[in-house]
């Protein structure tokens, strides 16, 4: 670690130790990574097959292979429903298996219940059972690896397309960023919810299909950002010392400029990760998200509103989202003070802080 410390530059020092200086903020990124990786392996967590079994002295890894039921001493050469009374007995009298947590899928529906659907908690169901006798709690955990997923990938696309655009808008100037604005004015006036809603009745809602609908419009809230930084770098001393020895336009951006425009967009990235849950959320809860049957976060809270008698399916989706959504906006608060040159924490150690408030001043300076 401190090998790694030692090679970064007194500006990311200072920004880390701004970042640390927030509690909050910091444990929050924690426990949101945490739940991140752990959602990561949901098959190890919530399944209905076992990840490791031996039986007749074979080893079986159902996880991975679908073995058909007669390896297992069934009737017919189908996939084995390894929650089924017999295949159960058969594998205890047999061999042994493992099994995970929660010994159900998103989509497994329980045949085994004792009472109509959605069931309140048990011990066989932390969270209960929603309205078609699916696990709540598998649902949650594969519905926050999606969301998360969705969001990580929206983000990253925005933050490609609108600095390109804001960039080049800012940099150029001129005729450029004339028609860039008024091309981005129009764009950002058409209405994206009617629109995911009209064009829901042609096609079938998947997750690549709402990715890239939504990625046409989420960019536009980081090209005004990204444009004035470039508008006020492009006429600094190093900008025009780097034109003057034949730069190109291209690394001039790349290498002189971006760094600097980075600086604020940074900042917006948790924002818009949480815009991006939001918008999915909302858009499943309408039901012209995801397809039907997804681990949707939406879809859980709109089961709760249509089953009132079942109050655990609202607060469950109402749980979740907020203890996300309050992570990443604790995240985006951290990432924010810690990118803001004037936020600058009193630090016990005088050393310390005289260290901090320096580099304070030579991040004013570069930027």
């Amino acid at each position: 670690m401190r090998f790694i410390t030692s090679h970064l530059s007194p500006i990311t020092l200072r920004r880390m130790a701004a970042f640390k200086a927030n509690r909050r903020a910091q444990v929050s990124l924690w426990l949101f990574g945490a739940l991140f990786i752990a959602s990561l392996f949901a098959e190890l967590i919530a399944n209905d097959k076992p990840i490791v079994m031996q039986y007749d002295g074979q080893w079986y890894v159902p996880l991975l292979v679908d073995y058909p039921e007669t390896e297992f001493g069934g009737f017919l050469p189908t996939r084995t429903d390894y929650l089924d009374p017999f295949i159960q007995q058969q594998i205890s009298d047999n061999g042994w298996a493992i099994w995970p947590i929660i010994p159900f899928s998103y989509q497994t529906l329980d045949m085994q219940m004792t009472q109509p659907s959605p069931a309140p908690p048990d011990s066989r169901h932390w969270l209960g059972t929603d309205d078609q006798g699916r696990d709540v709690l598998a649902r949650v955990i594969y519905g926050f690896r999606l969301s998360v997923a969705f969001a990580l990938v929206l983000t990253a696309g925005s933050l490609v397309i609108g600095v390109f655009a804001g960039g080049v808008q800012g940099y150029f100037g001129g005729k450029v960023d004339l028609i860039g604005q008024r091309v981005t004015e129009i764009w950002s006036g058409l209405p994206v919810l009617f629109l995911l809603i009209i064009l829901a009745s042609f096609v079938q809602p998947g997750f690549w299909w709402l990715l890239s609908i939504m990625l046409l419009f989420s960019w536009l809230g980081l090209v005004d950002i990204v444009r004035a930084e470039f508008l006020r770098a492009r006429n600094l001393e190093y900008v025009r010392a780097a034109k003057a020895m034949g730069l190109p336009s291209r690394l001039i951006m790349w290498r002189h400029v971006l760094p600097n425009a980075m600086v604020a967009t940074l900042t917006f990235i948790p924002f818009i990760f949480t815009g991006a849950i939001g918008t999915l959320t909302a858009l499943d809860f309408l039901g012209f998200g995801l397809p039907p049957g997804a681990p949707s976060l939406g879809e859980l809270a709109a089961q709760g509103k249509n089953n009132l008698h079942a109050p655990w399916l609202g607060i469950t989706a109402f749980m979740t989202l907020a203890v996300m959504l309050s992570l990443l906006v604790f995240i985006g608060e951290g990432l924010r003070d810690a990118f803001d040159p004037r936020h600058v924490k009193q630090r016990p150690n005088s050393i310390q802080q005289t260290s901090v408030q320096k580099t304070s001043a030579q991040e004013t300076s570069h930027v």
